[in-house]
């Protein structure tokens, strides 16, 4: 399945927005911050002008699908799966994302970029109530507990990104310093995702 191999940068600035793709690394040097960053890629990134109503939808669909690392196809599935459930389907949506196993990691501050997530997933060093889980799609449940391997936890990188970790975890995981385990306590409250996105908008899109 064919993934995105060009430089993330071009994302946010298609976006107009900080998608945090690298990492910190958004933060201290970032192609927005830089004057060709005010411009869309491409030949036709000066062009000016009002968004239509659809373009406004579809943007931010892109946005949600690129800030999850996800395909075309992967996005248009869980849509799919979000609408089949009860209650609000753009709610829905964002649980299934939220609640994957590599967002989750990243989340837990395991890993400094959603990418950086899901390879430490793809190579099994992330282990799901002390079973090696290698399927970043995974979804977890409340009451499961997301460690790293005992081999790995002394790793430099490791241990510098666990000192960062307490204060941004959200409220609906839970994170012990000392285990370096993380625990998924409830579900994702509606509205509260990793990144701010109108998933009224999404919902429009797919509903045309």
């Amino acid at each position: 399945m064919s993934r995105y191999l060009g430089s993330v940068c071009k994302l946010c600035r298609r976006e107009k927005e900080k998608l945090f793709l690298k990492g910190e690394r958004c933060s201290s040097n970032c192609t927005l911050n830089r004057k060709r960053g005010k411009n869309v890629p491409g030949q036709h990134g000066t062009t000016k002008g009002k968004m239509s109503d659809y373009a406004k939808h579809l943007r931010e669909k892109q946005k949600a699908r690129r800030v999850y690392g996800l395909t075309e196809e992967q996005f248009s599935h869980y849509y799919e799966t979000a609408d089949k459930m009860k209650g609000s389907t753009g709610d829905n949506l964002f649980k299934l994302l939220e609640l994957r196993l590599d967002n989750v990691v990243y989340c837990l501050g395991f890993a400094l970029s959603k990418k950086m997530a899901r390879q430490m997933v793809n190579h099994g060093n992330i282990l799901v109530n002390d079973k090696k889980i290698d399927v970043p799609r995974y979804q977890v449940k409340v009451g499961d507990v997301i460690t790293i391997p005992e081999k790995y936890k002394a790793v430099a990188v490791i241990k510098n990104l666990v000192e960062k970790t307490v204060s941004n975890v959200p409220l609906w995981l839970s994170f012990d310093k000392n285990k370096v385990a993380g625990i998924v306590v409830s579900e994702p409250p509606a509205g509260e995702i990793s990144h701010p996105i109108n998933s009224q908008l999404i919902v429009e899109y797919y509903s045309k």
